[in-house]
């Protein structure tokens, strides 16, 4: 962080930075208040629509696990936990134990969570496509 601050102070940062930084910042609040609201509509938190996410799209060797969870949602493991058994518990995901590792416990979607997710998913994709030339204009404002 330190050094990103040093490299920023080298650029004066102009009226039209900050102009864009706000439109920028206030286009991402105003997506994720999209996405909260569709999340609720749906019958889920936010939190949950961004695991199951997470779950869905994990690239890594094998299923997701409680520990890759947390890091891609940037929480603690034991908050992860805490997370997986509430999304157990709705019915949405299942803990499974690796035939290789049974200290490994990956982490699968259920049918519900996979077409509540391909539903939010479908609109979520509708939004940015609506939004995309807003944003793709606020961030090359920032190059200029």
């Amino acid at each position: 962080m330190a050094s990103s601050i040093a490299k920023s102070r080298a650029r004066r940062v102009t009226t039209k930075d900050y102009e864009a930084l706000a439109a920028f910042r206030r286009e991402l609040r105003r997506f994720l208040a999209f996405s909260e609201a569709a999340a609720r509509s749906s019958g889920l938190t936010a939190q949950h629509h961004q695991a199951i996410l997470a779950i869905k799209g994990h690239t890594g060797a094998g299923p997701m696990t409680v520990g890759e969870l947390a890091d891609h949602l940037t929480i603690r493991h034991h908050s992860a936990v805490e997370l997986v058994d509430r999304l157990v518990k709705a019915d949405l995901v299942l803990r499974m134990e690796s035939a290789d590792d049974r200290r490994r416990v990956g982490l699968v979607l259920t049918p519900k969570a996979g077409e509540i997710l391909a539903e939010l998913s479908a609109i979520h994709l509708e939004e940015l496509r609506q939004s995309r030339v807003l944003l793709v204009q606020l961030l090359e404002q920032l190059d200029q």
